[in-house]
């Protein structure tokens, strides 16, 4: 598995990551996670500069897509050129977003009339986009999800391992990330948020 980790001028450190950290848990059976952006360096809403990884097309090549937030989303989604260059497939591909990454997803038509979650800052420009918001840190349907919250980057990792290899593998690369003395009760709680938005067969593993 290829995932796009979407990453923008102004991006959340946390959103991208957090989700690449925990995807990359993955590599041992052949998954990447690439921060993927419009230009050869980003930098953050804090002043940290990165490289990118892949170009933004490779978003329609990858096998999964994390669009992350930051505080430029809103320019990137009046952005008609920009738009253009993300061309994510829901037929083919896992696509999540996380928080004002919903906005993305809402003008490029991928959650329609289904009910998505952001973040508190980002909700109003996603509900007037068209888009129902509902009080929670992360909902799926189909191959698309979405999360609102930074650290809810946690359940769209775990929900892109669950859907791409499996509860057990998204319980194992949770459970290395979480506290010490706390990693029993942190798998359990993001299984449990992202159990419902499984497909039937995937349950949800006690560590």
């Amino acid at each position: 598995m290829q995932i796009a980790i979407l990453t923008f001028d102004g991006f959340n450190e946390l959103d991208s990551f957090v989700a690449a950290g925990i995807i990359n848990r993955m590599r041992a059976k052949g998954w990447m996670a690439h921060i993927t952006s419009p230009a050869m360096t980003v930098t953050s809403m804090n002043g940290v500069t990165i490289e990118r990884q892949k170009p933004l097309e490779f978003a329609a090549a990858a096998d999964a897509v994390v669009i992350g937030s930051g505080i430029g989303t809103r320019e990137i989604a009046a952005d008609p050129a920009m738009l253009a260059r993300i061309v994510p497939d829901p037929a083919r591909q896992l696509i999540a977003a996380q928080c004002s990454g919903t906005l993305l997803l809402a003008k490029l038509g991928l959650i329609g009339s289904l009910p998505a979650c952001t973040d508190l800052t980002t909700r109003p420009w996603v509900v007037e986009a068209g888009v129902q918001v509902i009080d929670a840190p992360f909902v799926a349907h189909g191959n698309v999800a979405t999360a609102g919250g930074c650290l809810a980057s946690t359940y769209l990792a775990a929900w892109m391992i669950a859907r791409g290899s499996g509860v057990e593998d998204a319980a194992d690369a949770l459970h290395y990330v979480a506290p010490v003395g706390e990693k029993r009760e942190w798998v359990d709680r993001a299984l449990g948020v992202i159990a419902p938005f499984l497909p039937a067969g995937l349950c949800p593993v006690q560590v």
